[in-house]
């Protein structure tokens, strides 16, 4: 064949589609180990979804969503959005310093929430009483955050730099009790996964083992 049939014929040969690689799943179940009174779990499945529970204290939790295997690590992508535990019912500029009221029927629930107030890279911490507000005496800060302890997730934003508000009301969302996973990855080290220290679980050496 002449070169010039070869280069004519390269564009087509481009078009030919080729099978691509199998995106690596498995079918394994892990369970956390080494913490006390806590039980946690992982189930992987080979369509690449996964479920996951969590039981500690009065805290149970769960997730389910996708997941993704690249080299080592376990990238999840859970059903939850992160950062969206909390809804705004109400914002305004009232008074001095900074004021969240949570509006919640379980009472149980209004003595773990905090709020995380900003001024450039310094957290400043305060906690909710046991009515659910939470009082925050600073005269100014660049963004303004909610959590709750007792199901800690990436934290809500209720303020960022363009706002002037200082007074907000909230409710809890359903969505509490679930686990996003968001910017958490797991490591794969033989028959265990690991996890760095995160908002969702605060402890050093935390190790899944394989069933």
């Amino acid at each position: 064949m002449k070169l010039r049939s070869v280069l004519l014929a390269i564009p087509f040969l481009l078009l030919i589609p080729y099978p691509l690689a199998a995106q690596k799943t498995m079918d394994a179940t892990y369970n956390l180990t080494g913490i006390h009174d806590m039980a946690a779990g992982f189930r992987f499945k080979p369509d690449s979804t996964f479920e996951f529970y969590y039981v500690y204290g009065s805290s149970d939790r769960y997730a389910a969503g996708t997941y993704t295997i690249i080299g080592d690590t376990i990238r999840l992508k859970s059903q939850k959005e992160g950062g969206k535990d909390f809804t705004i019912t109400h914002q305004s500029k009232k008074g001095n310093g900074f004021k969240v009221v949570v509006k919640e029927k379980n009472e149980y629930l209004l003595r773990h929430i905090i709020a995380i107030a900003m001024i450039g890279d310094k957290e400043n911490v305060f906690e909710s009483d046991e009515k659910g507000e939470i009082d925050i005496d600073i005269k100014q800060c660049d963004r303004l955050y909610v959590q709750h302890q007792l199901f800690p997730d990436v934290a809500t934003l209720l303020k960022d730099e363009s706002s002037s508000d200082n007074y907000f009301e909230v409710t809890l969302n359903p969505s509490l009790q679930q686990v996003s996973f968001k910017g958490i990855d797991f490591f794969i080290d033989g028959d265990k996964l690991h996890c760095y220290t995160n908002y969702f679980l605060p402890f050093e050496n935390i190790t899944f083992i394989k069933e």
